[in-house]
């Protein structure tokens, strides 16, 4: 007995020891310290204030916006409910794992093509404004998307196109290192800044 726990049984516990340190405590440990270091918004939570000091949501986590001066996020199958049909609850990121000949995305769709359609004008739409992404709170529209509904905010806002459209290239991201992933827009940087309310 006492030859076997001194040839297996304790290395086993020792070396358990050694990883639960090591990758329990100091990995996490650095790897959280480099991350604050090199990348200190996104480490945190990439949290968005407004100009008076309010945290008012994430870069990274979409909201939704339906009133017709603000651009509109892509839709959100997110925590869909009866009681929550427009989803954005952070708390069930998902898509709607619905095929596509599903009677219920058909109609989703539809229905968002006939309100886009009755607040845009009859134009092709961009494909990400009828298309749930896979977490459900893409924070991103794409610059088509943007420019779609470019039209509609300047109306209800009074502004000039020109001067939205400004606004819009202002808050588009292009490619990680020029090729890695596509351009996009955040829409909640975006229709905070036309509010007047994101902090500089």
């Amino acid at each position: 007995m006492t030859t076997f726990l001194r040839h297996r049984l304790w290395p086993a516990i020792a070396l358990l020891l050694a990883m639960t340190i090591v990758t329990g405590i100091l990995y996490p440990v650095v790897v959280t310290a480099v991350a604050q270091v090199a990348f200190p918004n996104q480490a945190s939570g990439s949290f968005i204030q407004t100009a008076d000091g309010r945290t008012i949501g994430s870069s990274l986590i979409g909201q939704a916006f339906s009133q017709p001066e603000y651009f509109w996020s892509r839709p959100s199958a997110a925590g869909v409910t009866d009681e929550n049909p427009g989803g954005y609850d952070g708390n069930a990121s998902a898509g709607s794992n619905l095929g596509p000949t599903n009677q219920k995305l058909i109609e989703r769709i539809t229905a968002t093509v006939d309100t886009l359609k009755a607040a845009n004008g009859d134009k092709p739409i961009p494909v990400d404004l009828v298309t749930t992404s896979a977490s459900g709170l893409d924070p991103d529209i794409s610059p088509a998307a943007a420019e779609y509904q470019v039209a509609r905010v300047a109306k209800e806002r009074g502004m000039t196109e020109e001067n939205l459209r400004a606004v819009v290239n202002r808050h588009t991201e292009q490619p990680f290192l020029g090729f890695l992933g596509q351009p996009r827009v955040n829409v909640l940087l975006l229709n905070l800044d036309l509010d007047g309310l994101l902090a500089k």
